[in-house]
Parts: structure tokens; C-alpha cells; sequence
């Protein structure tokens, strides 16, 4: 059953054999002038920039069947001075496969840098607005969006509940910024504290500009890449990357280590440790007003057991004949990081899942996934149920490592499910074996969509989760 209210569907004639453009820049074609033209049109192709300087695009096939996606962009893809244009979501596959089955698609790219999740929630809301003009009011609105576009998807479902009737938020920071930030924290605290606790170049908060941040990160890439040397110095490396649930397959492409293979699993964590624990801080802090992060009374000798690499980094301990409790004691004594308060609150506000899901959502995520890590689905799962929401929520699990790599038949197979529970009230083909025999029979149709690697799987807990008080 569809959330909403029902809309009627504003019927396209194909009046027109060519598909209308129209570019709403420097108001070379009023909103008015667009819509009215667009109307016209057998298909509509739409690009355009609103007011706050944040760039959309809008695709409507000449068999419109009522339902249409929204895409926010993942971190980093401002449309900025240069007005970029803004991205359907997706793949090439999945956008084709959709516009030739009747799916219109919608995409803002949000006039902001970094973490512009506060700009991006805005725009997607006049994008709609803009949809509505061009195309008629939909029947089924579903947001999807990758990286922070995810976080923008699982945002709108609690917070624009009246704008969409469902989200797709895939390979998603749904843990919040304050949580990822904090996992990155803990592992990059564990790292200098053990590996470089002398090199002042080391920054791990309140970073003064991006050069500054540029010099850390170096200083912090030869310290790894000179640990990754000794016995030593990989044990370390996977005492860290246990604090930051850093996965043990991370590197596309490689067989997934053996379960006791702890050299090889040590080495896929090495890959991913710089993007997975220096990520950009600067830029979030700037937008925050502050440092959001903190580590006061964090127990590490339980973070590791909870992180389930108690067995590796054990093993590799004792290989490099090192003292796993003198290393531990030591980060127990080592001054913390505490927050600054105004900071955190804005990361709670742009935005933090307090699980009060309005529409139903089905997350995607890869297995071996750091940017987030997978662990954040589960963070998100659990905040979800606490709020006693879980009936809305469905989650899904791709077989590989890497970041947003999924086919067009993982893409297009999740739209049709989630759409499938908008319309029913009903989750019916969420798991694992119905996914993939969906996208099978999806890539069967159409070789260009792939094939699909859904899996049943949990992850493990997420070690530093945060959910906003009231």
C-alpha cells in the first residue's frame, strides 16, 4: 500500500517523436516556460539549476509508468560555481533498463563541498517540486543515493515522509557521521599512539586547514607503509584496523582470504587502511563548526574483543613476539580526544538515523565495504529496531569487496522489491535467495545488467555507535 496519499498520474501523449531538453541556466528558460513545453513532449529530458545554485537533471520516458527515482550523490560531488550537471543514480545499465521499463529518473547534485548532506536534503525536496512541473505529480516517489547519497536517502525517509515513498540507500553511511568519524578515531588513535607517537605531524583532530591534513595523511602513509615491513608492525596495523572494523577483504578483484589466513587478511586491511581511517576530516570539521569526535572512555580492550579479530590479531602478536596486554595498557593510558558539543549536534542534524522511519527502506551494502564499513548496516538495523520500526526495514548484502561496484541487475532488482513493498505493504522478495533470482532473471532479459552476487548474511556489531538524545 502506497504511504501516501494517492496521486493521480498526469498522462504523457506522445505527441512528439524527439525528446524535449530544457536547461534552466542563468534563466535562459523560465520554471513556468519549461513546464509547459516538457508537458507537450512524448519523453522529457530535463536539466537545470534551483536557486541555491544546486544542479538537477530529470528523465522521463514516453511510457512513464507512475513511479520515479531521486538520486543524491555521495561525498564530495558539489555541483559548485561550475553548475555540474547532476547524476541519476544507479549504473548506465540499470538507468537504461529503468527509462526503457517506464521508471522516470531524477538526480541533484547539491551547491556545497564535502559532506554536504544539509544542502543536498533542500535541493532534493525543489527537485521533486521541478519533477512535479515538468512531469505531473508521481504515484511512487523512491529515493536512492550511494555513500552519503544513502545517508540522504535513509534522511529523507525520516525526515520527508511526505515527499517519498520509499528509500534505496546502497554502499550507505547509515551509521551517521558521528559514528564513522568516531570508528576512524579510534583506529587512527590506536595507530599513532603504538606506531608514530612522536611525529607531531600526525594530526588526528581539529585539523587547521588542508594543507595541514594533506601533511598528516603523508606523514601517516609512510609511517604505515614502513610498519607494514616488520612482524611488528603489521600486528599493529591489525590492532588498529580492528577499532575501525576495517574489513579483512577489501581489495577487488583477490579471493577472499581463508578463515585463519591472518597474514592475508592482514594485508587486504593494510590496502584499505588509509581510506578506511584518514578520510577527510578538515572539510567535515569546517562544516560542523568543530571537532564531532571523541574517544573519552572507550574501553579498547573491549572494543577488540567485540570486534571479533581478537583471534588475529593474537596470532599475529605472537608472531612478531609482542606483548598484546603492553600495547593495550598503553592505549588505556594515552590522553583522549573529547568533542566539541555544537559540532556533534550539527552532524546529528545532517544526519544521524534516529531509526523513526517513515516509508519503508532496503538498504544495500557490499560484504567487504569500508567507506562505510558493512558494519554501519548494522548499526542502522539495530537503531531502527530500537525504535520499534524494524517492519519497515529490509536489508540486502552483495558477495564482494569494494565501494558502490554493484551491476545493474543488483540495482535494478532491489528498485523492483522496494517498489514491490510500496505497493503491497509487503515484504515479500527482501531475502538474499529472492533477490537473486530476480536479478538472474532480469540479467537472463538483458546481459547488460550482469550478474548479481546477493548473499544472507549479518554483519557484526558496529563498535561505536551514536544515536541523538531526544
Amino acid at each position: 500500500m502506497i504511504n501516501r496519499a494517492t496521486r493521480a498520474v498526469t498522462v504523457l501523449t506522445a505527441t512528439a517523436t524527439a525528446t524535449v531538453t530544457v536547461t534552466a541556466l542563468a534563466l535562459a528558460v523560465p520554471p513556468a516556460q519549461a513546464s509547459a513545453e516538457s508537458r507537450r513532449a512524448g519523453s522529457i529530458s530535463v536539466t537545470g539549476v534551483h536557486p541555491g545554485g544546486a544542479t538537477y537533471a530529470i528523465e522521463v520516458p514516453r511510457n512513464w509508468n507512475g513511479t520515479v527515482l531521486t538520486f543524491s550523490p555521495g561525498y564530495g560531488q558539489g555541483a559548485g560555481p561550475q553548475h555540474l550537471p547532476a547524476d541519476l543514480g544507479g549504473n548506465a545499465a540499470a538507468q537504461s533498463w529503468l527509462l526503457a521499463h517506464g521508471y522516470a529518473l531524477a538526480g541533484t547534485r547539491p551547491y556545497g563541498s564535502g559532506w554536504a548532506v544539509e544542502e543536498t536534503l533542500r535541493a532534493s525536496a525543489d527537485t521533486l517540486a521541478e519533477f512535479a512541473k515538468v512531469a505531473g505529480k508521481p504515484t511512487i516517489t523512491l529515493a536512492w543515493g550511494g555513500s552519503m547519497g544513502g545517508a540522504i536517502a535513509a534522511g529523507l525517509a525520516e525526515r520527508r515522509p511526505d515527499l517519498i515513498d520509499g528509500a534505496l540507500p546502497y554502499c550507505a553511511s547509515v551509521a551517521g557521521p558521528v559514528a564513522m568519524l568516531n570508528q576512524s578515531l579510534d583506529a587512527a588513535f590506536a595507530f599513532k599512539t603504538l606506531l608514530a607517537p612522536g611525529d607531531d605531524t600526525v594530526k588526528l583532530v581539529r585539523l587547521a586547514s588542508d594543507d595541514e591534513e594533506a601533511r598528516s595523511v603523508a606523514a601517516a602513509r609512510a609511517v604505515l607503509d614502513a610498519a607494514q615491513q616488520t612482524p611488528a608492525g603489521r600486528a599493529r596495523i591489525a590492532l588498529a584496523a580492528s577499532f575501525a572494523q576495517v574489513s579483512t577483504w577489501s581489495v577487488p578483484g583477490t579471493a577472499e582470504p581463508a578463515p585463519h589466513d591472518w597474514a592475508g587478511q592482514q594485508a587486504q586491511e593494510y590496502a584499505a587502511f588509509m581510506a578506511t581511517v584518514f578520510s577527510p576530516r578538515y572539510p567535515l570539521e569546517q562544516r560542523a563548526g568543530g571537532n564531532f569526535s571523541w574517544n573519552t572512555g572507550v574501553d579498547y580492550r573491549r572494543e577488540l574483543r567485540e570486534s571479533g579479530r581478537m583471534p588475529q590479531v593474537r596470532a599475529l602478536y605472537k608472531s612478531a613476539g609482542l606483548n598484546l596486554d603492553a600495547d593495550l595498557a598503553a592505549l588505556s593510558a594515552a590522553p583522549r580526544v573529547s568533542a566539541d558539543p555544537g559540532a556533534v549536534a550539527y552532524m546529528e542534524n545532517y544526519f544521524t538515523p534516529r531509526g523513526a522511519l517513515g516509508v519503508p527502506v532496503l538498504t544495500m551494502h557490499e560484504r567487504g565495504d569500508n567507506y562505510p564499513t558493512v558494519t554501519q548496516a548494522r548499526a542502522y538495523s539495530d537503531v531502527v529496531r530500537r525504535a520499534g520500526n524494524q517492519a519497515l526495514l529490509r536489508q540486502a548484502f552483495v558477495d564482494r569487496p569494494g565501494h558502490c561496484r554493484y551491476t545493474g541487475a543488483e540495482f535494478v532488482a532491489a528498485v523492483r522489491t522496494l517498489e514491490k513493498r510500496v505497493i503491497t505493504g509487503r515484504w515479500t522478495d527482501a531475502d538474499a535467495h529472492r533477490l537473486q533470482t530476480l536479478a538472474a532473471r532480469l540479467a537472463a532479459g538483458n546481459p547488460d545488467l550482469g550478474a548479481a552476487e546477493f548473499v544472507h548474511y549479518t554483519p557484526g556489531r558496529f563498535l561505536r555507535p551514536h544515536v541523538p538524545k531526544g
